[in-house]
């Protein structure tokens, strides 16, 4: 039987984050989290370097519904590469990186204000 991703089909706030992973909705996941609006998905990236922009392709399927990805890079900040950056803009997309903690923290608050906006967020310990 092949593995499937994890996926949850919603839009829910993060509750909690760190020690490797994610609460939200009652459940928790260990590992990266791609937030998008038709749903939480798991992600693979598990460090800002390995970020890729195959990575994103699920973004730019949904890109009618997204203004603004924030970009949780981990413990600190971390600017993406130039070419990701590009890529999104010409979906018409913003992007903002900060450090995980701040886009779970802004993610809660623009989603709670019903805003067009996703995150991407690597996990903590």
């Amino acid at each position: 039987m092949a593995a499937r991703q994890g996926h949850y089909p919603g839009r829910a706030p993060i509750d909690a984050y760190g020690n490797g992973g994610f609460r939200f909705a009652e459940m928790s996941h260990r590992g990266s989290l791609l937030l998008l609006p038709d749903g939480v998905h798991a992600w693979r990236p598990t460090a800002a370097s390995e970020m890729v922009a195959a990575d994103f392709e699920p973004v730019l399927a949904q890109r009618k519904a997204i203004e603004l990805v924030l970009l949780g890079t981990g413990v600190g900040q971390q600017f993406p590469p130039l070419a990701l950056r590009r890529m999104l803009e010409a979906a018409g997309i913003g992007l903002e990186a900060m450090s995980t903690g701040a886009a779970c923290r802004t993610y809660n608050v623009l989603l709670g204000e019903q805003r067009a906006v996703a995150a991407a967020l690597i996990a903590v310990d």
